[in-house]
């Protein structure tokens, strides 16, 4: 009987040892080319194929599920997920909240409209400008550009489709999405500076995990060097944000 026993729990050892550490991410499809859906409704994008390399990097098993934006940190804090890969800002106020790793991304924002119609935020005042509800932006202009009026939606695709159809004057995004909307509306262009602010923007982009997770946080951090040492983050970096 007792060797029934030890050989039981040395089987239990060997599955627990070769069981792949899960990791759930959570994310908002609504920021291409960082994440969105693709016609079969999975997510795609700069974040996902990360975020699964950093998985395979890490012999773990991962799943992601889209949620709203602004649902993303709550979510987190509940359990629900182990980590948030959506495009989001390391910022002191986010920070209280949760841990993030390094840096995977250096960001900047800027404002865009229709083409000719302005060429500094300063002439914005009393103008409409779309964020995504929950962001980094919408908290910026809020606190620095009181002088606008922020309008919020649960997509800025969204958004940029009430600009074209004039219920907007502008819409306020990360630099790198913005350039990929240039791309496809020959009708917008930048209006003044890219937006640099460190308590918003400048310290780049990062993934959330729960406060005092510094075992995970850890682990994606090694994952997340080892990738911008081999060469491959830099491969997604040209895959997702060609020149």
């Amino acid at each position: 009987m007792n060797k029934w026993i030890v050989a039981a729990a040395l089987a239990t050892l060997a599955m627990s040892a070769n069981a792949a550490e899960k990791i759930r991410f959570a994310s908002s499809a609504t920021y291409p080319p960082f994440e969105s859906l693709d016609r079969e409704n999975q997510l795609v994008g700069f974040d996902i194929d990360l975020a699964k390399a950093l998985c395979q990097q890490l012999k773990a098993e991962c799943t992601f599920t889209n949620n709203a934006f602004d649902s993303l940190i709550p979510s987190l804090k509940f359990r629900r997920y182990d980590a948030i890969i959506s495009g989001m800002d390391i910022t002191p106020e986010r920070s209280k909240q949760v841990d993030f790793t390094q840096p995977y991304y250096a960001n900047s924002a800027i404002v865009i409209a229709r083409k000719g119609k302005f060429s500094d935020l300063s002439q914005m005042k009393g103008k409409r400008i779309g964020v995504e509800n929950g962001t980094t932006h919408q908290k910026y202009l809020q606190d620095k550009h009181p002088e606008v009026t922020v309008v919020a939606y649960d997509s800025y695709q969204n958004a940029i489709l009430d600009m074209k159809n004039g219920r907007l004057d502008g819409v306020f995004g990360d630099n790198a999405v913005v350039n990929q909307w240039l791309k496809t509306n020959s009708d917008l262009a930048t209006v003044g500076e890219h937006v640099t602010d460190a308590d918003y923007f400048g310290t780049g982009l990062g993934i959330a995990v729960r406060k005092g997770n510094d075992a995970l946080r850890q682990k994606l951090n090694g994952a997340l060097a080892e990738m911008k040492a081999n060469g491959s983050w830099q491969q997604l970096n040209q895959k997702w944000f060609p020149e």
